[in-house]
């Protein structure tokens, strides 16, 4: 009998380790998730037993008491029997905090008192894998990890059973029925209740706005009244309007050359957002995707999925050249232009940042460097929501390494009485990361009218002699209004 024993928190998981490291580290054996479950309240107190308003928190914390359901009792006692004679355990369980709470849950339950390692990977390929094994840590270093687990586990068994039990007997008046309360459904339950409130009160409020046509000799321009507060009275629109129609007088134009840095990597959070919106699928589906692209079979092409952060370790810097590499072997990113060397951004406001990552337990979501390699012969075994959900990665990530997108912002202004009009319009200089996006349009440019010159916004025309200069001064024209 080895002296050694690996936990892992599933059957895939064990098969990955085991083809990565083999027998190196001892017999790999595997978890079902949870193996045990809290004790009942009234395994505790038999008073408990009688559902009451009485909060159900015994003097320390709930046992533990094996799981049932599945194959939890066999994979326990295959566990129980190995850690009788092992020396050492290393802990391979996901490495977020309920990955730490599978596993340690174990050795507590038992009194395990040999060397505990903690193994820690964002991917399931060989290499990571490996490498994870040999830059172990001794598990004491995640106690504070743990000690969350606990804690949300117990506050979760006192607060949503006491809570369920006084909301029933008190709010259900007699009713076979049970009221349930829990820190997941009661809050989202309240919010979809509020908006649902606010929709049914809402009352439309009729405003107006004012959109003049100045003729300026550069050709017509049509510019927009913004006051700060909405126009409510038809009467204030229409002396607006006349007072702007027929008026001449000097526009003013600022032109000024700005840049605009690539937006942020995907978490789990931004992830569900964004393909809820693109792709219509729910929050549960988007995960079901990434865990596949995660540890499916043959697949493992990107990092673990269930990040908490948009953010890279500085560690993972020198990967870049590598995963862009792999990337634009295949036909789908092989015309995004990434710079040689990539451009690395680190600090708050870019995407590598050490301290950013304090108090998380893995980085944000990006294709896998040692499976990039292999993504001609992966991309035939992905679904299509599959290559849609790693097509959004991948372009995230490239263009996270690709300069700025750069643009000229040209802003006309004409000042009616006293009552401002204006216009604005960019005039892309180089595209830079937005070249990742082909089809992308950030919101505020959703709805721009296309027949405008992206550089003025006046009407576009053959021979458009907007100035293309760079300029902090303004540049005064006069025009005359037709207002609406």
């Amino acid at each position: 009998m080895t002296d050694q024993v690996v936990i892992t928190e599933k059957t895939s998981q064990a098969k990955d380790v085991r083809a990565a490291v083999g027998g190196r580290y001892g017999a790999i054996l595997p978890a079902e998730g949870h193996l045990f479950d809290l004790v009942e309240p009234e395994e505790v107190s038999p008073d408990w037993k009688r559902w009451t308003a009485a909060l159900l928190r015994p003097d320390g914390l709930y046992g533990t008491k094996p799981a049932i359901g599945g194959n939890k009792a066999s994979k326990l006692k295959a566990i129980r029997d190995a850690l009788r004679g092992a020396k050492r355990v290393w802990l391979a369980t996901d490495c977020d905090r309920e990955g730490q709470l599978i596993g340690q849950e174990i050795l507590e339950h038992y009194g395990y008192r040999g060397t505990v390692m903690r193994v820690i990977f964002t991917a399931q390929d060989p290499q990571t894998i490996r490498d994870a094994f040999a830059k172990a840590r001794p598990n004491a270093e995640f106690a504070r990890l743990y000690a969350a687990a606990v804690a949300r586990r117990q506050a979760d068994q006192i607060y949503n059973l006491s809570l369920t039990r006084t909301a029933t007997v008190t709010l259900a008046r007699g009713a076979r029925t049970v009221i349930g309360v829990g820190r997941v459904k009661t809050p989202t339950l309240a919010i979809v209740c509020k908006r649902e409130l606010e929709i049914r009160s809402f009352v439309p409020q009729a405003y107006f706005e004012v959109v003049a046509t100045a003729e300026a000799g550069a050709g017509p321009l049509r510019m927009r009244h913004a006051p700060k507060e909405r126009i409510l009275r038809r009467e204030d629109a229409e002396a607006i309007a006349a007072a702007a129609e027929g008026f001449a007088g000097p526009l003013a134009v600022r032109v000024e050359d700005k840049r605009q840095g690539p937006p942020r990597l995907h978490d789990l959070p931004s992830l569900q957002k964004l393909c809820g919106s693109r792709f219509g699928w729910s929050a549960a589906r988007t995960l079901e995707v990434a865990q596949e692209l995660y540890d499916g079979q043959g697949k493992k092409v990107i990092t673990y999925p269930r990040a908490e952060t948009r953010y890279l370790p500085e560690s993972l810097i020198p990967d870049a050249p590598r995963i862009v590499a792999g990337l634009r072997v295949g036909r789908a990113f092989s015309e995004v232009p990434v710079p040689e060397p990539p451009v690395v951004r680190r600090g708050a406001s870019g995407h590598f940042h050490d301290k950013g990552l304090a108090g998380a337990s893995h980085h944000a979501v990006i294709p896998n460097v040692n499976t990039v390699d292999t993504l001609r012969e992966v991309w035939p075994r992905l679904s299509g929501d599959e290559r849609r959900l790693f097509d959004v990665i991948a372009r995230s990530y490239l263009a996270a390494v690709m300069p700025d997108f750069r643009y000229r912002q040209t802003t006309v202004t004409l000042d009616v009485q006293g009552h401002l009009f204006r216009a604005a319009g960019r005039q892309p200089i180089e595209l830079g990361w937005r070249s990742a996006f082909p089809d992308w349009q950030p919101a505020e440019e959703k709805g721009r009218r296309r027949s405008c010159c992206p550089s003025c916004g006046m009407a576009r025309r053959p021979g458009c002699t907007t100035p293309r200069s760079r300029t902090r001064k303004p540049d005064r024209r006069h025009a005359t209004t037709r207002a609406r």
